[in-house]
């Protein structure tokens, strides 16, 4: 089978600020494509990942969907600024100015929603639960070196969080501080290798009324820096939950000359803080 994934993909910009920028993400409805096929997807659309949507009926009244996450290393449990993208892409061909959908990744259904304006959409979604928990020295020993950063500082704030796949959390002082980050890859994901970790997520103090920068840095799934994560500041908003800041909205992309803004509100559940995320799209090609 022939397949192009830059012909087949529609390039959604997930996250966008102020109608610009944004996390360019390949969105396609699934077919038998092999591993092989589905690792090339991201490169061929020119964007860092790929989501593969396939129907699967009705769900509690509403369209149900399920989605597949792919970068050039392999594929990914879950990817919340591919969801973003997903709920863009999928509003956009619906053609209806509220979209209301079940997205089903993994073994994890939730409820998905989207709201047409013009080119853009407003998206949300409630995130699953998230692990925290403390790093031990072996961890912080062996990442934050790489990252340019002293661990003894940083100690108690740094975490490793979950949403499927660990990363850890690491807080610098300032937006400047985060901005100066010039990290050694190699040497960050040889250690993200060995510890299997994600990547690195690391964000600035917020200010009062909740504003973050953050940067992303995951070399093991190939991705350099991500322009736009959503799984890690859904696990930023679960950490920040436990210090009173219930909003947060939080800048990236910014180091890479594309503006993306991701804000997450957590609320209490049953078994702990519940994750609502949401973010602007721009779908830039339409299926």
């Amino acid at each position: 089978m022939v397949f192009s994934g830059e012909q087949a993909a529609t390039v959604v910009h997930a996250c966008v600020r102020d109608g610009r920028g944004g996390s360019p993400t390949a969105v396609l409805d699934d077919g038998p494509f092999g591993e092989e096929e589905r690792r090339r997807v991201p490169g061929a659309a020119g964007a860092s990942h790929a989501v593969f949507v396939a129907p699967e009926g009705e769900r509690d009244g509403v369209p149900a969907v399920s989605l597949r996450f792919f970068t050039s290393e392999g594929e990914l449990p879950s990817c919340g600024h591919g969801t973003v993208a997903a709920l863009g892409f999928l509003a956009a061909r619906a053609g209806t100015d509220t979209y209301r959908v079940s997205l089903r990744v993994g073994e994890r259904t939730f409820a998905g929603r989207a709201v047409l304006k013009g080119p853009y959409a407003e998206v949300g979604f409630a995130y699953g639960p998230v692990e925290l928990r403390e790093p031990d020295g072996r961890e912080s020993g062996l990442v934050l070196p790489a990252l340019g950063l002293a661990p003894d500082p940083l100690g108690p704030e740094v975490r490793v969080a979950s949403v499927g796949r660990p990363r850890l959390l690491v807080p610098v002082a300032s937006r400047s501080a985060l901005a100066a980050l010039a990290p050694d890859m190699g040497r960050l994901r040889a250690a993200c290798d060995r510890l299997g970790l994600l990547g690195c997520y690391v964000y600035s103090a917020p200010s009062p009324s909740g504003r973050v920068a953050a940067r992303m840095f995951a070399p093991s799934i190939g991705v350099p820096e991500d322009i736009a994560n959503a799984n890690s500041t859904a696990c930023l908003a679960a950490h920040l939950a436990g210090r009173g800041v219930d909003r947060i909205a939080v800048d990236m992309g910014d180091s890479l000359g594309s503006p993306a803004t991701i804000v997450a509100a957590t609320e209490a559940g049953s078994s702990g803080p519940v994750v609502r995320l949401g973010g602007d799209v721009l779908v830039t090609r339409r299926p």
